[in-house]
């Protein structure tokens, strides 16, 4: 084969691959889409609290804070005051020395409490459970330091509700995040999970106006959101974004709970929890709400944005790798046969060969093996499609939310997701290969916890 053939060929898969990888994601929004009429559905629930709150499961809120002296009393303050029928907060003070849990006491008027604390997951030890005198339904562990997931599992074995909702200190929540979380698991007795994105911006204060805040809300409405919506159509959502969870506490003990050693504990479990469940043959269901209740601070600099990249892309690579024996499992499903092997050759490893694909092309350029028009080309297709995807996600978010009412936010947007495949997508994509290679290098085995025997969920 000659040097031009191979060259050929070589250049008409790479033209293949990433028309496949922007359709798959054009799928996923039109499903996404489709979704859409369900939650406006449960919009009218929510907006209707009391006519259904006799019926919402009592629910547990999962803090976990580790040297978040700054910012534990307020977040503990907006969950004490969620708008829900029946729930209990408990913040697991995660062998923090930085005076947390001496704000907590002045704040909440706290006192160790003698209670029973059933070990159904091991954890590092727990020094001192306190309660509120003035928010009965508040308690705080002190534990040794064992990090998220070991925080986390501590909680879960002190809550008393069948369902717990996790989130970290630096998410605010809106006063009725519980209804939404909550409503899939009123009309489904299968679900075992719901998830809501963390929008990257405050609510009612338009769009930020950052570089690097702007690139990472188009960054998420891209490839993020509605995607993650399109795959909980086909129950097929096996990376959850970065937010909130309300998780079935017995469906989580039995598939292991939060795992030590993953790089995202939450991410994992969302997998983990797709592989057991279909393992046993289990019907279930895991819903994404696309609908605005949690915001996170969006990253104000280009460093904390490439960290932020190069962190999630390691989670995604670490939740698919220990769970690779969902990959074309038998009885697999969606999850399995779909969604595994495309966020496994578009997620993980697209990235890579996205940045390869740019050396070749311009490599070959520059040794006179690709002509100017066939390399224009190649950019053309590339840029074009970046833009449509990117156009899409901020489409939906419009149509759904309408969250930047103002119209200049709304035009500093769309040129955002314009401008953003002239530079910073190349940028994400040589980001999240090194956040790829650095994972690979590092990685290690998970270590699960130790927990009860598992059991058929019911």
């Amino acid at each position: 084969m000659s040097l031009s053939a191979l060259t050929y060929g070589i250049a008409w898969a790479i033209f293949a691959y990433f028309v496949i990888y922007h359709l798959g994601y054009f799928l996923l929004n039109i499903l996404a889409v489709v979704r859409m009429h369900d939650a406006e559905q449960s919009k009218i629930l929510t907006d209707l609290p009391y006519l259904h709150s006799e019926l919402e499961p009592p629910i547990s809120v999962l803090l976990p804070a580790h040297k978040h002296a700054d910012t534990i009393v307020q977040a503990t303050q907006a969950l004490l005051h969620l708008d829900y029928s029946k729930f209990e907060v408990i913040v697991i003070n995660d062998g923090a020395q930085d005076g947390s849990l001496e704000a907590l006491t002045t704040a909440f008027d706290l006192h160790p409490f003698p209670e029973a604390y059933r070990v159904q997951l091991k954890t590092q030890a727990v020094k001192c459970i306190y309660r509120s005198s003035r928010y009965p339904h508040l308690r705080v562990i002190d534990k040794e330091y064992g990090g998220t997931a070991d925080a986390l599992n501590a909680g879960i074995n002190a809550s008393r509700y069948p369902l717990f909702c996790s989130l970290d200190a630096e998410t605010q929540v809106q006063r009725d995040s519980l209804q939404y979380l909550a409503t899939p698991f009123l009309n489904d007795h299968h679900v075992i999970a719901s998830v809501a994105a963390a929008r990257v911006a405050s609510p009612g204060a338009g769009s930020p106006t950052r570089w690097a805040a702007l690139f990472k809300i188009v960054d998420s409405l891209r490839n993020q959101l509605y995607a993650s919506l399109g795959w909980s159509m086909l129950n097929g959502m096996l990376i959850a974004p970065a937010g909130m969870m309300l998780l079935r506490k017995e469906a989580v003990i039995a598939a292991g709970a939060y795992s030590r050693g993953a790089r995202i504990a939450g991410m994992e479990l969302i997998t983990r929890m797709h592989r057991i469940m279909r393992d046993r043959q289990q019907a279930y269901r895991i819903r994404f709400i696309a609908d605005p209740i949690c915001w996170q601070q969006v990253p104000d600099n280009f460093s904390a944005l490439k960290n932020d990249c190069v962190r999630s892309q390691q989670g995604v690579a670490d939740s698919l790798a220990q769970n690779m024996g969902l990959l074309f499992a038998r009885r697999s499903g969606s999850a399995g046969h779909l969604a595994f092997p495309f966020l496994l050759l578009f997620e993980v490893a697209g990235p890579l060969l996205e940045c390869l694909a740019y050396v070749f092309v311009l490599g070959g350029l520059a040794v006179g093996v690709i002509s100017w028009p066939a390399c224009l080309a190649f950019l053309s297709v590339m840029i074009a499609l970046g833009i449509l995807l990117s156009a899409s996600g901020l489409l939906l978010e419009e149509m759904a939310f309408h969250l930047y009412p103002k119209t200049g936010d709304l035009c500093t947007l769309i040129l955002v997701a314009i401008i953003s495949n002239f530079g910073y997508r190349q940028l994400n994509s040589l980001w999240r290969s090194m956040g790829l290679i650095s994972w690979y290098a590092h990685r290690k085995p998970g270590e699960l916890p130790e927990y009860i025997a598992p059991k058929r969920i019911n």
